[in-house]
């Protein structure tokens, strides 16, 4: 297919030429930048990117190839894509398509031979902002005009524009784990899969009765998109099970359970998004690195009263990447502690939040 010319406008007037590839005209989002250097399978098929523009900084993308058995949702949510170059010659012997194929099999509008480090700099000076992928400047004014309608969001929210809209109920096993759908990714279905749990996975507005009726050992409140804020329904869940069953938190949900225990959240300016993001233990002094994907961050000061304790903190900015709460049985993450890519330093909060549910204390999250 041919290539033709190709646009990413900024809202603060800043223009990218490149070259277009893609079946759809133009796509408007926020436009987020991402480090990973692997991964772009996972990252394109991510529900937690609905509504964006991704940036990826590393060079090089596509290189081996496309194969639908690794993404982490059944279709891409990502508005866009920009790279410094598309691979045209893939190779990986599990490879089905090549990254182009993908892009022009699944309606997903990508922007190529743009210096995306650049665009990156720009992010991180002045902050995430609404952008468009188009083939033409003519009407490059009137798109300018209201930039607030470049990261629109939708009359449901992202999250209900994402999550499931019925139960499914997978695998067996003595503990039953209730996982909320705020738009999830499958990494975080298989990790409970594979420890032999018998997994209800329900819609994002299911409500804290509803959740309770069936009789869970344990309910995860998964990543998603969006402004936590905006997802009221799922922070009255959230009040609703708090000391009634061991909760776990992953990225959106994290920052849903923080809003439940009376915390408060604020918009970053850029944003934390790749597979190399540093975490400290404050327990152990041990650093982590992790996959994160999140523009929200939980205020520390805001959770003084509320009985949670700091137990993770990023390396880079000092922000909030963990907490528990030992008398509710509460453990909240903002990285994602099954990667999906990688690393995969942090799986071992899985492993303890299920032996939170032994209810003896056993997990080195709630002994003193």
């Amino acid at each position: 297919m041919a290539k033709k010319k190709g646009y990413l406008l900024l809202e603060d007037g800043t223009v990218y030429t490149g070259e277009l590839i893609g079946n759809v005209d133009k796509a408007m989002g926020e436009v987020v930048f991402n480090t990973s250097m692997v991964g772009y399978e996972q990252i394109i098929t991510d529900p937690s990117y609905a509504g964006q523009i991704i940036v990826m900084t590393y060079p090089l993308i596509g290189n081996y190839g496309v194969n639908p058995d690794n993404a982490e949702s059944d279709r891409t949510w990502l508005r866009g894509l920009v790279v410094r170059e598309l691979c045209s010659k893939s190779s990986h012997y599990e490879q089905k398509m090549s990254m182009e194929e993908y892009v022009l099999q699944n309606d997903l509008l990508c922007l190529t031979g743009v210096d995306t480090r650049a665009i990156t700099r720009i992010i991180r000076s002045r902050g995430t902002m609404g952008g468009i992928i188009l083939d033409s400047l003519e009407n490059m004014d009137t798109l300018l005009n209201k930039p607030e309608e470049l990261t629109e969001v939708p009359p449901e929210g992202f999250v209900m524009e994402v999550t499931r809209r019925h139960v499914s109920h997978l695998g067996s096993g003595e503990k039953r784990i209730v996982l909320l759908d705020f738009g999830t990714k499958k990494g975080i279905v298989s990790s409970f899969l594979e420890r032999g749990c018998e997994l209800i996975i329900v819609p994002a507005d299911f409500s804290a009765k509803e959740i309770l009726q069936l009789n869970p050992d344990g309910v995860v409140l998964s990543n998603g998109p969006g402004d936590p804020v905006e997802c009221d329904y799922a922070i009255e869940t959230a009040v609703n099970l708090l000391g009634k069953v061991p909760l776990l938190g992953i990225c959106l949900g994290h920052q849903i359970l923080s809003l439940a225990l009376g915390g408060k959240t604020r918009k970053m300016v850029f944003g934390h998004r790749g597979a190399n993001h540093p975490v400290k233990d404050l327990r152990t002094g041990r650093v982590y690195m992790t996959a994160q994907n999140h523009g929200y961050v939980v205020d520390e000061n805001s959770l003084k009263e509320s009985g949670a304790e700091l137990i993770f903190v990023n390396i880079n900015d000092g922000t909030v990447e963990g907490i528990v709460q030992r008398e509710l049985r509460l453990l909240s993450v903002q990285f994602h502690p099954e990667a999906s890519p990688g690393p995969q330093d942090t799986r071992f909060v899985i492993d303890d939040f299920l032996k939170m549910l032994e209810n003896n204390n056993s997990s080195p999250f709630l002994a003193c």
